[in-house]
């Protein structure tokens, strides 16, 4: 079975490798009873990579589309960085029931929000993984793996690189940059999920220190088990936090210096569940030694705040809602009981 299903990878012209040598890795994403991963010869790896692009502009976002099996499902259970000479400042790989483009493996997607007339996905949007900041690469717990193609939502990879300065391609140098996946046709017992906490707009004044706020109600049925957290905001960031809200109850779910490297690290408490009618709250702190005010937007000189939660479940079915942005809200007008240390590295 698992030869046959090779095939279909192959035939899409992507690189199968054999999975490196574990090196710098996150293998502190321990099993759920105790620290064993999977080596055994049902996996195989598969490079999703760009296409030997060369972008003209700074600050340009490329997609790349991979379609998958329609017949059978698999499962990514690790992910390793593919960049090449710091040409990418962040990489994002989404799950999408429909791509941004539908005559173009490969478009120009613009800014992550999805404005443009190309985004990254037209409709389904499921955020799988996310590199920045020389983060290492991804092992999944035992038992845990990333549901796609077969029945799922998930009929197409869309590859995202955010290219921030193109000044190395200028002479005629091209990147192909990407993600390396570790994929298994063996079912898993829990499905794996990210949900994405940010700010849509927002300023940092300068010379200033500030707080950007987001946070949602999250209504869906299954309930979520964190085993992983990233943040990412660009040089002023100097904290992101999460946190479960329950009763007015805060939980810590994870607090990180977006100045490391962005990867996703374990959760504060591995016995946090995330259930319907908690509320998810993430806070930006940034530090301006600028001489100008700095906004929320997609390009280097912009900023971002965004906590990424990685999740197992027992659900077979996507959530209704695996993202929560806003933009002009504040803790301090909505919610009580907040933690004096969510500003503090």
């Amino acid at each position: 079975m698992a030869d046959a299903r090779r095939g279909w990878w192959l035939g899409l012209l992507l690189v199968v490798t054999v999975w490196g040598a574990p090196g710098r890795s996150q293998k502190w994403l321990e099993d759920l009873d105790d620290p064993e991963y999977r080596r055994d010869g049902s996996e195989y790896s598969v490079d999703i990579r760009m296409p030997d692009v060369s972008p003209e502009k700074h600050d340009t976002y490329l997609c790349y589309k991979v379609p998958l099996d329609q017949k059978e499902p698999s499962y990514i259970v690790g992910f390793e960085p593919k960049v090449e000479d710091h040409a990418a400042h962040h990489i994002l790989l989404y799950g999408c029931e429909v791509p941004g483009s539908a005559d173009k493996d490969l478009w120009n997607c613009g800014e992550m929000s999805g404005s443009t007339i190309h985004p990254t996905c037209q409709q389904g949007a499921q955020i799988l993984y996310a590199w920045a900041m020389d983060a290492p690469e991804l092992k999944l717990p035992k038992d845990v793996g990333f549901k796609i193609g077969g029945n799922t939502d998930v009929k197409y990879l869309v590859l995202q690189v955010h290219y921030n300065d193109v000044t190395k391609f200028k002479g005629g140098a091209t990147d192909e940059s990407g993600v390396g996946l570790r994929v298994t046709d063996t079912p898993q017992k829990y499905m794996a999920g990210v949900y994405l906490l940010g700010v849509g707009a927002g300023a940092i004044p300068a010379h200033s220190t500030a707080n950007l706020d987001t946070a949602c109600l999250y209504r869906d049925e299954p309930v979520l088990h964190p085993f992983a957290f990233r943040v990412h905001a660009h040089k002023l960031g100097a904290v992101v936090s999460g946190y479960r809200v329950r009763q007015d109850k805060w939980t810590l779910i994870g607090k990180k210096s977006p100045q490391r490297p962005q990867m996703f690290y374990p959760v504060s408490d591995k016995t946090l569940t995330i259930k319907n009618g908690d509320i998810l709250a993430a806070r930006c702190s940034y530090k301006s030694d600028l001489d100008h005010t700095v906004r929320i937007g997609a390009t280097g000189s912009d900023e971002m705040c965004n906590f990424y939660i990685m999740y197992y479940t027992t659900s077979r079915r996507p959530l209704e809602q695996n993202m929560c942005f806003r933009a002009g809200f504040h803790w301090e007008g909505a919610l009580q009981n907040i933690p004096e240390e969510a500003d503090y590295p």
